[in-house]
């Protein structure tokens, strides 16, 4: 016996040319087009995202709100290019001034095959097929610090990171530098909001948008390095605008923690360089500590080395020959690099050195500074 499911008055659901439809528990997108009723399955084929609260274009196609991918609002198939991907499509029918849909669809849901991203086959140190136990530590400096790439000038949290990056290439370990100044890519566009399930692994841009750069933080961060190093400026008693630009991307990685119990940075130890010529240190230390302990990072003692001369020092020249000049702030530098090698050899099954974690940095109380003007 044919089953009909009764999606409401007639009338009052011609009046958009696309709308989400729930009959008990099950989603449809309907759509009135030219007169006529069509019904498809609700859930898009990606990750389920409600395909009529999407739009209708003029060649028919359902574009999902989530991730935009698209499907024919009468035939359920999908895209040119890509009509292997369909959902399913159900008859309808007006009947007493109610529209009804058969329970029933006409057609199945199919899938075509998709290549899994690269990011998704990448193993971490410990996992098979990831960097073994004798491979040297894998150090990540990451560089938020806006900058006209023609043009480069001086950055004092720079010349910190590159003080530390330079003692771990001292140390036989491995490096690598990101700027994220020179990479290309869009800003966080907020799929979480619309739903939790909306948020993916790796984010839904980096897999629509092969130009988006932040793939390259992605790989960096989760998969490459064993220690991360983020070294920002202080803008306005915050981190620069680039950290920030490149936190709310990594929504995604924090996100499956939350959403799918998957725990993709594993063992990773994160150390911070914070300058600023005015002051804000600990607001500006207790965001990136918050931010990196939600994605799973460990952190040393004495995780951040920072430098300020205070609200009013507005003698910025003099606040960058005090970094150039000034070694116990390199040194800091340089003891943040070998405090995170110890925690991260602890956590990789290495021992903690044999001394104690030395301090670094706090100490300069103006020693090789140059003097005021």
């Amino acid at each position: 016996m044919t089953e009909w499911l009764d999606a409401g008055p007639a009338d009052e659901l011609a009046r958009r040319p696309l709308q989400q439809v729930r009959v008990g528990r099950r989603p449809f997108a309907v759509s009135f087009v030219d007169g006529a009723f069509h019904v498809i399955d609700g859930r898009c084929n990606h990750v389920g995202g409600p395909l009529g609260e999407g739009a209708l274009d003029d060649d028919g196609y359902v574009t999902c709100p989530w991730h935009n991918w698209k499907f024919h609002h009468a035939t359920g198939c999908g895209e040119p290019g890509y009509e292997a991907d369909a959902v399913p499509r159900y008859e309808s029918k007006v009947e007493g001034g109610r529209l009804l849909i058969r329970a029933e669809a006409i057609t199945k849901r199919s899938k075509a095959p998709h290549e899994p991203h690269p990011l998704t086959q990448m193993r971490i140190r410990g996992e098979d097929g990831g960097p073994g136990p004798d491979e040297p530590l894998r150090v990540l400096g990451i560089s938020t610090t806006n900058m006209d790439e023609q043009h480069p000038r001086y950055s004092t949290s720079d010349d910190l990171l590159d003080e530390a990056l330079r003692h771990a290439d001292g140390q036989g370990l491995t490096t690598k530098l990101l700027r994220l100044s020179e990479l290309s890519f869009r800003p966080c566009e907020g799929y979480y909001s619309k739903s939790a399930r909306a948020c993916t692994w790796p984010c839904s841009i980096t897999q629509m948008d092969p130009d988006d750069q932040m793939e390259r933080v992605y790989e960096g961060m989760v998969y490459w390095a064993d220690i991360i190093l983020v070294a920002t400026p202080i803008r306005w008693g915050a981190a620069s605008s680039l950290y920030y630009k490149m936190a709310e991307r990594l929504n995604c990685v924090q996100n499956q923690e939350t959403i799918a119990n998957r725990h993709l940075m594993k063992r990773k130890v994160a150390g911070f360089v914070i300058t600023g010529g005015q002051d804000n240190v600990q607001g500006v230390a207790g965001q990136v500590l918050g931010f990196f302990a939600e994605l799973g990072c460990q952190f040393p003692q004495f995780p951040y080395v920072a430098h300020s001369r205070g609200w009013s020092a507005e003698d910025m020249e003099n606040n960058v020959r005090y970094v150039q000049r000034n070694a116990a702030l390199r040194e800091g530098a340089r003891s943040l690099l070998d405090r995170c090698v110890d925690t991260s050899r602890a956590l990789t099954g290495g021992l903690f050195g044999a001394s104690a974690p030395a301090r670094g940095g706090r100490k300069a109380h103006g020693l090789d500074a140059p003097d005021e003007a």
